[in-house]
């Protein structure tokens, strides 16, 4: 006698996204939602209270489907190239009240750690430390749930649109992200003091950067994948730009088989040394190869630069691209 698995039907349009939710919903989200704190505090100054969490199912159900139904809304119409706009602020949205909530957090702990160097006995003492320790939770359980959503929705903005989801500035980086999108000046400030783990990728640096136009995806992917199998740790550092080369390589670190913690070395001050200076910066963090596109002055002196450094190059000129026309549509 064999046994069949057991499936779950419905006989009602609404119960479909309960169904589904259950199906996918993951481990982070049970994690973020699914074990909260007994009593929390809300917000600064309320009473300590038995607040409920959102369902960890309700939660990333909603959450990626807000995302879908910009995109499905959008389709074939002549608002389509306007979704991945609308889906990025949405996502911008998680990413901003995530940071709020981070510098409340880290303000809270900054308080609790100067009550607890200097103790007193008193009853008064001991009500504040245990409330500012419960806000201090409360606080954290907050981001954690935020960014839990912010990554899920990305990774739904990713899947959408074909290209990673990447914060205006400053760094998108958590626990639950597969690959994180790191700004420069966080990433040598973790290298340096070796402070939050999240924001210090510890692999191999390799560097890329390209042209602001291009289009053969395809190629650029191969390359990374053969360097990825050589370097597995990695972590790819690119010039920052938000279309073309840059971009493509900011895609294929994202997908979830290869999970490659990404660099955005954007330009940072004023004058028109800065993208040199940017360039002997990458030639110092000491990269174990780099893939260069034809384009610019500047990336004709990343070559220079990196090559006088005896890093390994892989070079490729505009002229040997696929045609445009005969590039298909990037893989998510």
């Amino acid at each position: 006698m064999t046994n069949t698995p057991h499936t779950r039907s419905v006989d009602r349009f609404a119960d479909l996204k309960t169904l589904y939710a259950e199906m996918t919903a993951t481990p982070e989200f049970q994690a973020a939602f699914g074990d909260p704190l007994a009593v929390s505090i809300t917000q600064p100054g309320e009473e300590p209270g038995e607040h409920d969490m959102p369902e960890p199912f309700a939660a990333q159900a909603e959450c990626g489907g807000v995302i879908a139904a910009i995109f499905d809304l959008f389709a074939g119409t002549r608002l389509e190239p306007l979704a991945p706009e609308i889906a990025w602020g949405f996502v911008n949205s998680f990413h901003f009240v995530a940071g709020k909530l981070e510098r409340r957090e880290d303000a809270i702990a900054l308080e609790l750690g100067d009550l607890a160097r200097h103790p007193d006995m008193s009853e008064v003492y001991n009500g504040d430390l245990e409330e500012k320790q419960l806000l201090c939770q409360s606080v954290a359980e907050q981001r954690a749930a935020i960014e839990c959503m912010r990554d899920y929705a990305a990774e739904m903005y990713r899947v959408q649109s074909g290209w990673p989801w990447s914060p205006a500035r400053g760094s998108k980086a958590s626990s639950a992200s597969s690959a994180s999108q790191i700004a420069a000046l966080d990433f040598l400030r973790a290298r340096e003091l070796a402070t939050r783990e999240k924001h210090s990728p510890k692999g191999p640096v390799v560097v890329f950067s390209g042209p602001a136009q291009w289009h053969d995806w395809e190629t650029l992917w191969a390359r990374l994948d053969e360097i990825k199998a050589r370097v597995p740790h990695m972590t790819l550092v690119t010039t920052g730009q938000r279309k073309g080369a840059d971009a493509i390589a900011a895609a294929w670190a994202a997908r979830p088989e290869n999970s490659v913690p990404l660099v955005a070395y954007g330009l940072y001050g004023s004058g028109r040394k800065t993208a040199f200076t940017r360039n002997r910066k990458l030639a110092e963090l000491r990269p174990v190869e780099a893939l260069l596109c034809e384009g610019s002055g500047l990336q004709a002196n990343l070559y220079q630069v990196l090559r006088e450094a005896n890093v390994p190059i892989h070079a490729f000129r505009k002229a040997d691209q696929i045609a445009d026309t005969a590039v298909p549509r990037m893989r998510a």
